[in-house]
């Protein structure tokens, strides 16, 4: 079991996250979704403890080592495929292997300017998986990617994610069907500042039950 509590979060004395309590057993899935703006990449971030807004986590039992998959790929122009996963794990075998795990074999050694940004993304999953981490968190890693590539790249997240038995991804999305595709449970963070309004498991759940529970959020 992972469970965490964040105490709030706050920017410029603006409060953007209240109170929020969540426990994911371990080789499941959380999709996160809700209005523009409610903190959705915030409450990610807190948990990485990335810009250090005033607010803190607290991890209850061992704190899990934590991958993060933003929107963009970030992988260092200079440095080949495979050379930009070698900054996070220095065996080249298992840089490869995690390569062709992800389809980009051939590629290792294609600087990221002449590959799609759909490579990329699956170049910087690959990176992230080679850390190994017990929690991964992702903030709408498919966003602008065509309708087939973000398909292959579902595919690799149930894959390499959803269905390894010691992983737990917290995957934010605006994408509704992606959301009920790929997550074991659902949860909607209100308006902010903002809290979890609403949790179910996604199996017991319809595009249309989402849906209002996102108008109600909305006021509509």
């Amino acid at each position: 079991m992972i469970e965490f509590s964040i105490d709030g979060r706050s920017f410029d004395n603006k409060q953007v996250l209240s109170s929020i309590n969540l426990s994911l057993e371990v080789g499941t899935s959380l999709c996160i979704v809700g209005p523009s703006g409610c903190g959705k990449t915030t409450l990610l971030n807190a948990l990485s403890d990335l810009n250090g807004a005033k607010g803190s986590v607290t991890w209850k039992g061992n704190v899990p080592e934590v991958g993060y998959l933003f929107q963009q790929p970030r992988l260092l122009p200079w440095r080949t495929l495979k050379q930009n996963l070698m900054l996070v794990e220095s065996d080249e075998a298992k840089v490869l292997t995690m390569l062709g795990a992800v389809n980009l074999i051939e590629y290792a050694d294609y600087y990221p300017t002449r590959i799609s940004l759909g490579m990329a993304r699956r170049a910087s999953l690959a990176r992230c998986l080679l850390l190994n981490p017990d929690l991964v968190l992702m903030d709408e890693p498919l966003v602008s990617l065509d309708s087939p590539t973000a398909q292959q790249m579902r595919q690799l997240i149930r894959k390499l994610i959803c269905d390894d038995a010691q992983k737990c991804l917290i995957y934010v999305t605006h994408d509704l069907d992606e959301a009920l595709e790929i997550g074991d449970k659902i949860a909607v963070l209100g308006k902010s500042p903002s809290e979890i309004v609403f949790t179910a498991d996604a199996e017991t759940l319809s595009k249309d039950k989402l849906e209002q529970e996102l108008r109600n959020q909305l006021g509509l």
